[in-house]
């Protein structure tokens, strides 16, 4: 049986992203792997298995085209309000809260924040399936 182990995101500014993952969702370097051309770093929530590879090319000065398809990252808290005024405590910008609904039937709660480089991070009320 297959078992996900990370995904991946490049980004322009090592520290800038460090920083951004470490401050909204308390990530912490697992590994950091330079080569030649690029720069490899594995964060890793405290318990958790996956993880976040960011890949940083070396020289690269232009914000990376993120392309039409739309897609994110997705993460569950315990107390979504809290979190929504924590992250905007920090200046971190969080989208507003949304109540989802398939008719009349609840699916979730959640709101999206942007890291620095544009990527969409969801994140959802634990609860339902979303645990």
């Amino acid at each position: 049986m297959a078992k996900f182990v990370h995904s991946m995101l490049r980004v322009l500014d090592e520290a800038r992203s460090i920083d951004f993952y470490t401050r909204a969702f308390g990530l912490r370097i697992a590994d950091r792997l330079v080569f030649a051309d690029f720069t490899l770093i594995y964060l890793l929530a405290d318990g958790g298995s996956f993880e976040l590879e960011l890949t940083i090319n070396h020289g690269r000065t232009e914000p990376y085209a993120l392309g039409d398809g739309y897609g994110h990252l997705a993460v569950v808290v315990d107390d979504l309000d809290a979190e929504h005024a924590r992250l905007s405590d920090l200046g971190l910008a969080p989208g507003r809260l949304i109540d989802f609904k398939n008719g009349d039937v609840p699916v979730g709660r959640f709101f999206f924040i942007t890291d620095p480089d544009g990527y969409k991070i969801e994140v959802i009320q634990q609860g339902g399936r979303f645990r």
